[in-house]
Formats: structure tokens, C-alpha cells, sequence
């Protein structure tokens, strides 16, 4: 696919690039022994602004067959604060919505089905629409039935048909993922039932400019997300915006409640929300340009961290190789030359290479392989789970590990 020459959301030409993080490959894929030995290819990764509107998008779109269709790794947490999330969103939605055990909750994205077992706990019926086959025949296995499709209009017809009108459709992380939102939007019409509600939840493209949060930038993200936009393109399919919430998760997440005009009352957080976005200049380009000229900073001190303690002959290796962990590796050039190996709790990346800088990844539930390798700096790739994984690593600290933290800024604790 060439880059984009309008904007995805409302097709303005008026794109302006501020961000240029060089050329990666897919984030999410990671190689076996095998293919080390073939190409790897290498997309775009740029970000620019539209001018229209107010999104920031990538100015490339990766066909998203390759991300999501090629042995998918990812699994959606099901303990943890992540795991705790899933549960209180469930939980909450479910009584807002004063759910029955004859209405039916539809998730887009739904991965591994961590969120619908809280629905399906709550009492509703369940349906999962994922388009990894690896990752769907996990979710059934746990008794979510799951559509292993892209979802689009068609797909929505046919889950009505077999399952009835969606009370609530929710999509976690997967709005800002979508290349084509007039078809996604006609596909939750065609799917939600008469006073029914969507709700997607992504990380709030407020947090990432205020906390250099660059490597949330990466080619399954297409969108970086704020509300201004999102209620000029949803009034376009005749919903609007009722409520929102903001929340800590993945470094700051905002929750979007959006039904069809006229159904609910408009909340008066969707206001504030709106203020705070112009307030904190999220779609000026002076401020995108100061943040990109921040994340050329962060690249160098991070390197000059990392290759100082090599310097004293420190050996480094990486905990958890979340997609975000493999934009910062790849823009900061931190390959096999700086790093050791990675450790990883999930099984479908041990035994493999990170893509681009083909660190072996290594599988540690705990910090077993630290101490053994006598590691004495953790890069924490996954920072926002920080409060979660440091604290299961308490033999690795006791024996005088320490932790890189790269975001907002490199530190060691």
C-alpha cells in the first residue's frame, strides 16, 4: 500500500509530517531461527498531522494481513493491573447497562476473550470477533465463541443474524488499529441494537505527547487518538459522544461511550475532556514539532545511558517485549551489539528473535534467567506495567539487579 495522501478520518489533503521515527518492521514480528536466515522488510514510520481535523496519524499503512494474520503473538493479559482493568471494565459497563442474560456484549479485537469472560460473568451472551486464527482457537478454548475475521459491515450482518442485536459493542486498543472507520462505523450500526452503546477504550494521544510516550508509535497503530476528532467523524454516521473516561492504564487510556443521536444524554465530561485537549495544544503543530525534537533527545541519552554502562562492562538485558518495546529498540538502534537477551512471560515469542535487532527472546516467568546470566540492568521494555513486574523480581534486585525505566524519561531504579 502507498502512504497516505488524505487523511483517514475526514479525507483532507492538509497532512503535515512532524515525526519521523525511520523505517521498522512490523512490531509484532517476531522471528524463528529459521527465518534469520530470509529478508525482513522494513515499513515507514512517520507521523503526521492533519490540519483539518486534528488527528495524527502514521503516514503508512501496513496491510493489515501482515500484522494480524501471520502468527499473531500477542495475548491480551489476564492477570495484573491489566487483567484487574478487564474485570472492573466489564463489571462497570455490565451494571451501567443493566445487562441480562438475554442481551448480547460483541467484542472487536477481542483477542484472547479476556474481556468478555467478564461480560459473560456478568450473564450476558458472548460473541468475539478477532482476526487471528492463533489467537481466536485460544479464546474459544476458554468458551468464547469468536469470528476469527476482520470485522466490517457483512460480519456485523451475519453475527446479527446468528446471534441477534448488540446491546454494548466495545472495542479495547482497536479503534486506533482501523484503516477503513466508514465501513468499521456502518458495521456497529449494523450490529448494535435500538438504544445500544459502543464503547472503544485507547491510550489518549494527550498522554503520549505530554509523557514522550513515542514508542506507542508502531504500524498497527494507524491512529493516535484524541477526542476532538473522534466526535466530528462519529456525528458523520449519525452517533455522537455521551461519555467519556480517562484512565491510568497503558501510560493514559481514555473510554468512549458513543451511541446514536438522541438515545443517551451527553455527559458534561465530554466538554472537559475537549478543554483539556486544547489546553494542552495536542493539535498544533508547534507542539508536535517541540515533542519530535524531545524524542531525538530521548534517543541520545538513552543510547548514551546504555553505552556508558557497557563501557564499565555492565551487562544489560530486556524484560518483556511488548510491540511499543520494539519501536524503541529499533529507533535507538539497541540490537545485540548493547543487549544480552530478552525475557518474556508468553510462550508465543520465547525461542524467537525481536524483529529488527534479532535479540533471542528468552521465556522467564520470573527472573530465574537474570540471576543465572548475572544481568545487571534490566531494560523494562514494558514501562507501564512497571508497578506489576518489578515486584515479582525480587531475587533478581536482591542480588544487585537494576531496572532501566526508558519512559517518560531514562532512569535507573
Amino acid at each position: 500500500m502507498p502512504a497516505i495522501r488524505s487523511c483517514r478520518l475526514c479525507q483532507s489533503r492538509k497532512l503535515v509530517p512532524y515525526l519521523d521515527l525511520g523505517f521498522h518492521p512490523p512490531s509484532d514480528r517476531f522471528l524463528t531461527k529459521e527465518e534469520l536466515e530470509g529478508p525482513e522488510t522494513y515499513y515507514p514510520l512517520k507521523v503526521v498531522l492533519c490540519r483539518e481535523c486534528g488527528i495524527s496519524q502514521l503516514s503508512y499503512t501496513v496491510p493489515p494481513e501482515i500484522l494480524y494474520q501471520q502468527d499473531y503473538p500477542y495475548e491480551s493479559p489476564t492477570g495484573g493491573s491489566g487483567g484487574r482493568h478487564y474485570a472492573e471494565f466489564a463489571a462497570a459497563a455490565a451494571k451501567r447497562s443493566r445487562l441480562s442474560g438475554k442481551d448480547l456484549v460483541v467484542d472487536i479485537g477481542s483477542n484472547v476473550g479476556t474481556l468478555l469472560q467478564g461480560f459473560k460473568k456478568a450473564g450476558a451472551r458472548v460473541l468475539g470477533i478477532d482476526p487471528a486464527e492463533n489467537i481466536a482457537k485460544i479464546a474459544r478454548k476458554r468458551g468464547i465463541p469468536t469470528f476469527a475475521e476482520f470485522f466490517s459491515p457483512e460480519v456485523a450482518r451475519r453475527a446479527r443474524k446468528r446471534y441477534g442485536a448488540a446491546k454494548i459493542i466495545v472495542g479495547t486498543n482497536v479503534f486506533a488499529h482501523v484503516g477503513d472507520h466508514a465501513a468499521f462505523l456502518r458495521g456497529v450500526d449494523a450490529l448494535l441494537a435500538p438504544g445500544g452503546t459502543f464503547i472503544f477504550e485507547s491510550p489518549h494521544f494527550l498522554y503520549l505527547v505530554n509523557n514522550l510516550e513515542y514508542d506507542t508509535v508502531y504500524s498497527e497503530h494507524l491512529l493516535y487518538l484524541s477526542l476532538r476528532p473522534v466526535v466530528r467523524l462519529v456525528e458523520r454516521f449519525g452517533f455522537e459522544v455521551f461519555r467519556v473516561e480517562e484512565y491510568a492504564i497503558h501510560g493514559g487510556s481514555f473510554r468512549v461511550f458513543i451511541g446514536r443521536k438522541g438515545d443517551h444524554m451527553i455527559e458534561k465530561n465530554v466538554a472537559e475532556l475537549l478543554k483539556k485537549e486544547r489546553r494542552a495544544g495536542i493539535h498544533s503543530l508547534p507542539r508536535l514539532a517541540e515533542f519530535a525534537q524531545r524524542v531525538e533527545e530521548h534517543r541520545r541519552e538513552l543510547i548514551a545511558l546504555i553505552d556508558g554502562l557497557r563501557a564499565k562492562r555492565k551487562r544489560i538485558a530486556i524484560v518483556s517485549t511488548p510491540a511499543k518495546g520494539m519501536t524503541l529498540l529499533n529507533y535507538c538502534k539497541l540490537g545485540t551489539e548493547r543487549i544480552d537477551f530478552a525475557t518474556e512471560i508468553s510462550s508465543l515469542k520465547a525461542g524467537r528473535f525481536t524483529p529488527g535487532g534479532h535479540i533471542p527472546v528468552i521465556r522467564d516467568p520470573k527472573d530465574r534467567e537474570l540471576i543465572k546470566a548475572k544481568i545487571d540492568y534490566a531494560l523494562l521494555l514494558a514501562w507501564n506495567f512497571a508497578d506489576d513486574i518489578i515486584p515479582k523480581m525480587a531475587g533478581y534486585r536482591r542480588r544487585g539487579g537494576k531496572f532501566i525505566i526508558p519512559i517518560p524519561w531514562p532512569k535507573i531504579e
